[in-house]
Formats: structure tokens, C-alpha cells, sequence
């Protein structure tokens, strides 16, 4: 089972920019944060890896969501509520609440 703890494996780095930290794996920035919003990308990669890169970041950072896959399809748990995976979906920290882009 892959380390999902704190953000480390290839072709993965975390910087600071645009008033938000940001976990990158290969060129997606798969975890962009503040302490109001969270964004999530897979960059149309549904792959274990990504999957875990997002985990990594919401475990070292206390981001208090996770992602998962049943039936090939992506869940994301947060605030108390699981919803489906929207490439681009921002969770918000303050009320609770995901929200798709359109």
C-alpha cells in the first residue's frame, strides 16, 4: 500500500504561489490550498498515483477530505459528505460545501 502520510514521490513537488500552496505531480497541480478553499485536479489522469498524491497532501496538511474509487468511478469525502470527483472541484473550508466549475 502506498505511503499516504506526507507528499513524496516522483515527479511530485509543493510551491507557493497565486495565494496558494500547490501540489503538483507530473504538470497537474493535482491539490491547490488556502485556508478558505481547496482545489482539486486529476488532469484527466484517474490513476492510483494522483489518487494518492491527493491523499498525501490532505494528510500533511489537515485538509480533512479524501478521495476514492469504487467501481472505477472517483468519491471525494468532506464535511461530513461524500459527492462525486469534478475535475476542478473546489471544497470550501469554511462552510463545508464542494462546488463543481461549469
Amino acid at each position: 500500500m502506498a505511503q499516504t502520510q506526507e507528499v513524496r514521490g516522483t515527479a511530485t513537488s509543493i510551491f507557493h504561489g497565486d495565494d496558494m500552496t500547490h501540489v503538483q505531480y507530473h504538470a497537474t497541480r493535482v491539490v491547490s490550498f488556502n485556508d478558505r478553499l481547496i482545489v482539486l485536479r486529476s488532469g484527466g489522469y484517474h490513476t492510483n498515483t494522483t489518487k494518492t498524491r491527493m491523499m498525501q497532501a490532505s494528510n500533511q496538511f489537515g485538509l480533512q477530505f479524501s478521495v476514492y474509487q469504487k467501481n472505477h468511478d472517483w468519491f471525494v469525502t468532506f464535511g461530513g459528505k461524500t459527492v462525486d470527483f469534478a475535475d476542478g472541484m473546489t471544497l470550501n473550508r469554511v462552510t463545508g460545501v464542494a462546488t463543481y466549475e461549469k
